[in-house]
């Protein structure tokens, strides 16, 4: 660590924390960066427009000063850590999911044994460094859905987040938020980039592959999102990620 930072204090600071389902943590920002992480459950974090799906599998890096939202799905037992705006120079200045290898995981934990690395101490400064290395370097995660903005549009998306074993009828999504299916179909392309239909869709096949990622089998993860047909899940799964789910599971392992 620089020498004028000597009297900043730590580097990286954590937190442990369980929460129930569908707690939620409102919208709030640090001075610090955060590497958003749970040992189990499920989070939603919501940051901008863009809401991400982090499963034990994945993480969500948030740079100063971002402010963001965190639902949770299931109890979730949070295992985050702060790092320090003076450490955070080689790190994405974007919100940004990265998957977590089994190295990154048991990295996190052990610094959470620590509770504080303390720059003056060299194997806490060496934690810290491998740690932002790891960080850096971790692959990009894919579990991220736009928001539309306008309300109507922002509380139909959040209702299909909500309920992606459900098909009402978008028809009938449109009547209980107000608006008429052709208004939100409108707002999803102007303001996502991609058809009310293709939204829906993605979101429930995140959920899928959330379900996936948690070890449930591949019957129960379309089932989860809203597929009674197993190979039409499959295709459609295949068409959404570039693989089946059974080829995911394999990957994933």
């Amino acid at each position: 660590m620089p020498a004028d930072r000597a009297g900043d204090g730590f580097d990286v600071r954590s937190l442990s924390v369980t929460y129930r389902d569908g707690f939620v943590v409102g919208a709030h920002e640090h001075p610090w960066g955060q590497l958003v992480y749970a040992t189990s459950g499920v989070m939603q974090v919501s940051a901008g427009n863009t809401v991400w799906f982090v499963p034990p599998t994945r993480s969500v890096w948030l740079p100063p000063q971002r402010q963001h939202q965190i639902r949770m799905q299931g109890d979730v037992s949070m295992r985050t850590l702060y790092v320090a705006p003076w450490r955070t120079t080689n790190l994405s200045n974007e919100v940004m999911a990265i998957e977590v290898s089994p190295l990154l995981r048991e990295l996190v934990l052990h610094i959470l044994e620590i509770a504080m690395l303390d720059p003056h101490k060299v194997e806490h400064a060496h934690l810290a460094a491998v740690l932002i290395d790891m960080i850096a370097a971790a692959p990009p995660g894919q579990l991220h859905l736009p928001l539309p903005a306008e309300r109507r549009s922002r509380a139909a998306a959040q209702w299909f987040l909500a309920n992606p074993a459900e098909r009402h009828g978008l028809q009938s999504v449109a009547h209980d938020v107000g608006a008429s299916l052709r208004t939100l179909q409108r707002h999803f392309v102007q303001e996502t980039g991609i058809s009310l239909e293709a939204w829906r869709t993605k979101a429930r096949l995140i959920h899928a592959l959330v379900c996936l990622d948690r070890g449930e089998r591949v019957t129960t993860a379309g089932l989860a999102c809203g597929y009674d047909n197993t190979s039409a899940f499959i295709a459609a799964f295949k068409r959404q990620f570039g693989v089946t789910p059974g080829r995911y599971l394999a990957v994933d392992a």
